[in-house]
């Protein structure tokens, strides 16, 4: 089911582009917000920079306001995510130094050594192909540049896990279904991340890319987790 909601994940998004930020802040209790400017603090200062799975922009918004790149791509496989985007950036008067665009992480329309930057905010778990998606992160990544990722995981702390388990399989999918009167989009979050590789795990298919330094930090009790690497 997982694999079959992945090769449609554009369509999937499609169907609850227009509530997402919405039910995303509101679901997290708006700590995704903070998740972003502390992956963002990790990144150095560079000319051009990569959102992969931008979404509506968020992330690329967040580090566009710390000042940590002066140009910013952001890829994404659902239009209407982008649309959306395209409207936030247009009310903050971003769109010149922030361009969305409609690609697939697994084959990306740029040159090798493209991006001093590489930033993806909980979409790695969406790729379909997870080692090719990684691998064409790398390719377009230039020497020396650096890979930031944000994506949820379960706590280790066997009391949260369970509430946690809780909030995240019967909660969180309610509250989805009843404001994005998208059923399947908030069943598929729940298992998405469950079925993801966490932590050390992640780090491997990172290092199997050809990434290296890589590190792992756990957030807000390790509900998401915070990935960062180079291409030396």
């Amino acid at each position: 089911m997982i694999q079959e909601e992945k090769k449609n994940i554009g369509s999937l998004f499609d169907s609850i582009a227009k509530k997402y930020d919405f039910l995303n802040h509101l679901l997290s209790f708006n700590i995704d917000k903070k998740w972003r400017k502390k992956a963002t603090k990790l990144l150095l200062p560079c000319n051009k920079l990569l959102d992969v799975a931008t979404g509506t922009g968020d992330f690329a918004i967040e580090i566009l306001k710390q000042k940590k790149a002066k140009q910013i791509t952001g890829i994404d496989l659902s239009k209407e995510m982008i649309a959306i985007g395209e409207k936030k950036l247009a009310n903050l008067s971003m769109t010149s130094f922030i361009d969305l665009r409609r690609e697939d992480v697994s084959n990306l329309n740029f040159s090798d050594n493209s991006f001093e930057a590489i930033t993806c905010g909980f979409g790695v778990r969406n790729f379909s192909n997870l080692e090719k998606g990684l691998s064409e992160m790398f390719r377009v990544l230039q020497p020396n540049g650096q890979v930031v990722i944000l994506e949820f995981s379960y706590p280790k702390n066997p009391i949260i896990k369970f509430f946690y388990n809780l909030y995240f399989t019967f909660v969180l999918p309610l509250i989805g279904k009843l404001i994005s009167k998208d059923k399947q989009a908030y069943k598929y979050l729940p298992l998405s991340v469950k079925n993801f590789a966490q932590r050390e795990t992640f780090l491997e298919y990172m290092q199997q890319a050809g990434f290296q330094q890589t590190t792992n930090r756990s957030l807000t009790f390790g509900i998401c987790t915070l990935y960062s690497g180079r291409k030396n």
